[in-house]
Formats: structure tokens, sequence, C-alpha cells
């Protein structure tokens, strides 16, 4: 009969490198100047409950469904639980996430699940020449290839 003690510490070990292999490396919230100034931001609290969204975001029932990459690109995170999402497709935008559960950070292909939500805040920001960004109204085509896989 084996040596309960030494199966047990063999088994810790194994169960403590598997946890320490799946830690992701920190990603630092990427930093962008937007061009309006509004008081409310999402992420910011108000009376005890976070702001889901505000002027210029299109907030989407999703009821826990997927969120996809509508191009290859990168997914950063932002403020509280936004993500941005830019790619060299479309190189003068970027797509504000927020609401995403455990969102996929780093490079994306296009199609590919970049997280879920119950609810999606969608907002596009576009560069100005100032190189501060601007928020613009979302393509309906946009949205539609963020939620659906090709």
């Amino acid at each position: 009969m084996p040596d309960m003690t030494l199966c047990f510490s063999l088994s810790t070990i194994a169960g403590l490198l598997l946890v320490a292999g799946c830690t992701s490396p920190k990603v630092e919230p990427r930093a962008i100047q937007i061009q309006q100034a509004w008081q409310l931001q999402p992420g910011d609290i108000v009376g005890g409950h976070r702001i889901r969204a505000g002027l210029g975001d299109v907030s989407i029932d999703l009821k826990g469904g997927r969120v996809y990459a509508p191009f290859d690109g990168e997914v950063q995170p932002y403020r509280g639980d936004c993500v941005l999402f830019s790619s060299p497709q479309i190189p003068a935008y970027l797509v504000r996430l927020c609401g995403l559960s455990r969102p996929q950070l780093g490079d994306v292909r296009q199609g590919e699940a970049i997280g879920s939500a119950k609810a999606l805040v969608f907002a596009t920001l576009r560069r100005l020449p100032d190189g501060k960004w601007a928020m613009v109204e979302p393509s309906s085509q946009l949205i539609e290839q963020t939620l659906r896989k090709p």
C-alpha cells in the first residue's frame, strides 16, 4: 500500500504547479485621452452603483451571450469592466466594450470569442488629429460583427 503522506504531498505539489501555470501575466490598462469631458464615465460609482453607460454608448442585453472580435486585432484592459478593441483594419477607431465577463486580452482573430456579457455597453471612438479620441455613432454592421460568429 502506498504511503498516503507521499501521495498527498505529490498531489498538493501538482495542484500548486497547475494553479501557478494558469495565471495570466499582468497587463496594464491602456490610457487614452477622450475629447468629450462628460462628468460620469463607465466604471464610476454613484450612489453605490456602477455606471454602465453614458452618452454615446449603446447598451445591448445579451443575457450571457458571447462577444466576438469583429476583425483581427488586440483587446486591452481599460477602466473597470471595460476593454478596448483595436485593429489595423480600422486604425483610426477603437471599440470600447464594457460588461464583459473574463475577457480574453491580447491578440485575437476575427470571429474569436473575446468574452460574454449579460449586458454589453458598446462604444466607438475615433482618433482626432490632435491625438484625442471622440465618441462616434457605431455602424450597425460593426455591432453585428461583434455579436455574431462568422
